[in-house]
C-alpha cells in the first residue's frame, strides 16, 4: 500500500515551488560569499595596504640612514678597505696611492720593496734546502725549516711590521711606527743571521747564507752557486732594511714631516676653498 505522502510524479496539477522567488533568499544569494575572510574583503585590503607602506616607509629610513653614514665615513676621509692584492687572488687591501698621503708615498713604496725582498728571499731559501735534499747534500731537517720559514714568515713579517707602517704612514700614527720599529729590528737581525747562517742547527744549511755556501762549493757547485745567491738576496734585503728603518725613523721624528705634512695641509684647504 502506497504511502498517503508519497509525491505522485504524474500528478500535474501540484505546484512546483521556486525557491528563488523569496526575496529574503534572493537577498542572501547575492551576498558575496567571501565576506569576512575571504579574499574579496575591503577592509583587508586597506590593511595590508598599509603595512606595505609601513614597511616600504621603514625601508625608505634605512636607505637614508645608510646614506647619512656613508657620507659622513666619507667626509672624515676613512675609506672602505676592499681585498685587492695580490692581484691573482684578493687576500689583502693594499692601495698606496690612494692610502698613504702624497708627502710619504714614496717612503712607503720603499717598504713595500723590503717586504717583497724578505718574501723573496725567503722563497729563494725554500728553493736552496729543497735543492739540498735532491742532490743528497742535505737532509729533510732543513727542508722541514725551509717550509717553516716561508709558512712563518710571509704572515708574520706582514702582520708584525709591515702592516703597522702602513697604518703608520695613513693616519701618522707614533704608536704604529713603535709598533713597527720593534719588530723591523728583529726583521733585520733575522737577514743578518740569515746571510751568515752560522753552523748552528743542521750545519747553518737551512739558510742560504754564506758559510754554508761556500762549504758546498767543494761538494756540489751548482747547490754552492745557490747558496751564494741566496746570501747576495738576504744581503741587499738587510742593506734595504737598514735604509728604510732610518728613513722611516727620520720621518716619524724629524722636521721635514712636519713641513710636509704642513704643505699638505694648506694645499687640502686651498683645494676646498676652490
Amino acid at each position: 500500500m502506497a504511502d498517503r505522502y508519497d509525491r505522485n510524479p504524474f500528478d500535474e496539477a501540484e505546484e512546483e515551488v521556486n525557491p528563488f522567488s523569496d526575496p529574503v533568499v534572493r537577498a542572501q544569494a547575492a551576498k558575496p560569499s567571501y565576506d569576512g575572510n575571504g579574499l574579496f574583503n575591503g577592509s583587508d585590503y586597506k590593511k595590508k595596504e598599509k603595512e606595505l607602506k609601513a614597511k616600504e616607509e621603514e625601508l625608505r629610513r634605512k636607505e637614508q640612514e645608510l646614506k647619512r653614514r656613508e657620507d659622513a665615513v666619507a667626509r672624515a676621509g676613512v675609506s672602505i678597505e676592499s681585498r685587492n692584492w695580490p692581484p691573482f687572488i684578493h687576500i689583502l687591501h693594499h692601495d698606496i696611492a690612494n692610502d698613504i698621503p702624497a708627502h710619504s708615498r714614496g717612503l712607503m713604496r720603499w717598504a713595500y720593496a723590503s717586504w717583497l725582498g724578505i718574501l723573496l728571499c725567503l722563497f729563494w731559501n725554500f728553493v736552496c734546502v729543497l735543492s739540498a735534499l735532491i742532490a743528497n747534500v742535505g737532509g729533510v731537517q732543513i727542508l722541514l725549516l725551509g717550509i717553516i720559514y716561508v709558512l712563518a714568515g710571509y704572515p708574520m713579517s706582514y702582520f708584525l711590521w709591515y702592516r703597522p707602517l702602513y697604518r703608520a704612514m695613513r693616519s701618522d700614527s707614533v704608536l704604529r711606527f713603535g709598533w713597527f720599529l720593534i719588530f723591523y729590528l728583529l726583521h733585520i737581525a733575522f737577514c743578518v743571521l740569515a746571510a751568515v747562517a752560522p753552523p748552528i742547527i743542521f750545519k747553518g744549511k737551512s739558510l742560504a747564507g754564506i758559510i754554508p755556501a761556500l762549504d758546498l762549493f767543494s761538494q756540489k757547485l751548482i747547490i754552492g752557486i745557490f747558496y751564494m745567491v741566496g746570501f747576495a738576496l738576504y744581503t741587499l734585503e738587510t742593506l734595504l732594511s737598514i735604509w728604510v728603518l732610518k728613513s722611516v725613523t727620520q720621518y716619524f721624528r724629524g722636521e721635514g714631516r712636519a713641513a710636509d705634512m704642513k704643505r699638505e695641509a694648506e694645499a687640502g684647504a686651498f683645494r676646498s676653498a676652490v
